[in-house]
């Protein structure tokens, strides 16, 4: 087969998985997942797991994680989700995208037992599997295939429930916990913390970034309930110093076994060191049960090869356009936190989409502070907030005009050549992980970046 016709064999597995119920509409429920699983073997049996879940900061943990692996000569798998541009993006091996040669035969393998599940799922009266549960069932199969020697899991949403928790992960690590996906999760950081903490396992080691006092309780009694052992970021590791630096920041990180100084960190912010500091003591964690330092040179390649796609990304220059994936409060306020700390541009356009589920409000209120022009657009997605509307309540919520476009070309192109007109201008695009793989895509195909 040529390069084209693997492409296109790629591509239809992701078709045929559309055809499924939609990431926006999980199922809380582990038995069909699991039973898929113990059909085709317990592929995700075949190697250790990283599992890794939180409201913000899980593909930015997950990846720095994962560089810090192959810098130790370990063939890591990643698993996160969702992809920005192409659905390869979620199932990564060894540092790559999944090719699609081996995407297309993995599928082609499970097929039969999916098959079979979604039968005994239909005549229980109940619903085929969803696409999140056959992405993670996927997913471990083609990481049993490579073979991996380490799976770095991403859940889905929550995790007690999510699918990707029939893996038994002996490192849990847990990013900041805040208010998302209430509907789903509860009403409440506590409630929200109670079904995260659902993926540690007994004697398990957690890894968790500072919390609210409330979402700490919550692990800790999970924690305990599985005899797994607890280290916080400010007690047992953390952030010794940040500063700025040309493509980045200079970190040190003291970490559960030692101390990393002077480490470069190409990524963009405050929260990404903090996101490092969170992996360096997973990596500690998983490869020495963090008594045992990590080899500075090791950890310096690491975090130096470390990459968050959509996450403070220069997507375009002259003028500058940056994609940032804040999609709820917390993410807008860490976005708003970094501009100014790491960037020194005098004016500024936000291209803005948001979900239809999400706090739009709480979004815009965090940015609007340092927005010069708003520029509304929604992505493709079905789920995107429809344009006019959601720019009719940015208006009312900040008392200022707004443009707004359909599409978002037009949005984008208007607010370059806003930036164009003068120095020191810069345009951002944000509100959802959708439009912001748009923006990217396009940005590829015009040739943005010089």
């Amino acid at each position: 087969m040529s390069d084209d016709d693997f492409r296109a064999a790629g591509d239809a597995v992701y078709e045929a998985m559309l055809d499924r119920l939609g990431e926006g509409d999980p199922r809380p429920r582990l038995a069909p997942t699991r039973h898929a699983v113990e059909l085709l073997g317990d592929p995700q049996r075949a190697y250790p797991i990283i599992h890794i879940t939180g409201t913000n900061g899980k593909t930015s943990t997950s990846r720095i994680i994962e560089s810090l692996l192959r810098a130790y000569g370990l063939r890591p798998g990643l698993f996160t989700s969702p992809h920005l541009v192409r659905f390869n993006e979620r199932i990564m091996i060894d540092g790559e995208p999944i090719s699609d040669e081996a995407l297309a035969r993995n599928w082609d393998d499970i097929q039969p037992y999916l098959t079979m599940v979604d039968d005994e799922l239909i005549a229980a009266g109940e619903i085929r599997l969803t696409f999140f549960e056959v992405l993670t069932i996927l997913a471990f199969a083609c990481f049993a295939d490579a073979p991996v020697d380490v799976a770095v899991i991403e859940v889905g949403m929550g995790g007690e429930w999510d699918s990707t928790n029939v893996g038994d992960g002996q490192v849990a690590v847990f990013t900041p916990i805040s208010l998302d996906h209430q509907a789903r999760l509860g009403n409440t950081v506590a409630e929200i913390a109670r079904t995260k903490s659902g993926i540690i396992k007994p004697t398990a080691i957690v890894v968790s970034a500072a919390q609210p006092s409330e979402a700490l309780a919550e692990l800790k009694r999970a924690a305990n309930l599985s005899e797994a052992s607890v280290n916080v970021q400010g007690d047992d590791f953390d952030v010794q110093s940040s500063t700025v630096a040309v493509g980045g920041q200079l970190i040190s990180i003291r970490g559960r076994a030692a101390t990393y100084s002077d480490l470069f960190l190409p990524l963009y912010g405050a929260h990404q060191a903090q996101n490092a500091a969170v992996a360096i003591a997973a990596v500690e964690s998983f490869l020495g049960d963090g008594t045992q330092a990590l080899k500075h040179d090791l950890v310096e390649h690491g975090l130096a090869e470390s990459t968050s796609p959509g996450r403070l990304q220069l997507i375009g220059t002259e003028p500058t356009v940056l994609v940032d994936a804040a999609h709820n409060p917390a993410g807008a306020q860490t976005l708003a936190a970094a501009l100014p700390a790491f960037f020194d541009f005098d004016e500024l356009a936000f291209v803005v989409g948001i979900l239809r589920d999400k706090d739009a409000k709480g979004i815009v209120d965090a940015f609007a502070p340092l927005a010069s022009r708003i520029f509304v657009t929604q992505s493709h997605s079905e789920r995107a907030a429809p344009f006019e509307e959601l720019a009719e309540h940015i208006e009312s919520w900040t008392h200022e005009s707004v443009s707004s476009y359909d599409e978002l070309p037009d949005a984008i192109e208007a607010a370059r050549a806003w930036a164009a007109e003068q120095p020191r201008r810069a345009v951002i695009v944000t509100g959802s992980i959708t439009l912001i793989g748009e923006a990217m895509a396009l940005a590829d195909d015009r040739g943005w970046k010089a």
